[in-house]
């Protein structure tokens, strides 16, 4: 009966022991795979979409500041990304490949930026329309810090 009474307890300290790390394990979660140094994303400028192919560059001003990637977001049509080329304002750049459609209210994936915080001058994008049955598609380029 003592042996009994021992697995009982023991059972119960096992399992109190179990939902505390799955309490724990649930509310760490979310940070797992974040940066602790990602801020919150700004716009940093945008285009509009005219033809079948398009080259555009946004300009990033200085007062910007300093950044740790960058993404594209895509409202009104499809666009289908082929590069981005990042301007440093150290006269370094660096492209980078997309290759992809981003449908109207998606954005592509985050590109880190090398090194730690950079200042960015200008980002070049080459793309083309996917589709010419939707609106004209406008590109709005964000950055994090």
């Amino acid at each position: 009966m003592e042996i009994e009474e021992d697995t009982s307890v023991f059972q119960r300290n096992i399992l109190r022991a179990a939902t505390a790390a799955t309490f724990l394990l649930l509310m760490t979660a979310p940070a797992f795979g974040q940066r602790p140094d990602r801020g919150r994303w700004e716009l940093l400028g945008e285009a509009n979409v005219d033809g079948a192919v398009d080259h555009d560059r946004i300009v990033v001003t200085g007062a910007a500041g300093s950044f740790t990637g960058i993404r594209l977001r895509v409202e009104r049509g499809a666009v289908r990304f082929d590069r981005v080329i990042i301007h440093f304002e150290d006269g370094q750049s660096q492209p980078f490949s997309i290759r992809g459609r981003v449908q109207p209210g998606s954005t592509t994936r985050v590109i880190d930026l090398p090194g730690n915080r950079r200042r960015i001058r200008d980002v070049e994008f080459f793309y083309e329309r996917a589709s010419y049955r939707s609106g004209r598609p406008k590109v709005l380029l964000f950055g994090i810090r």
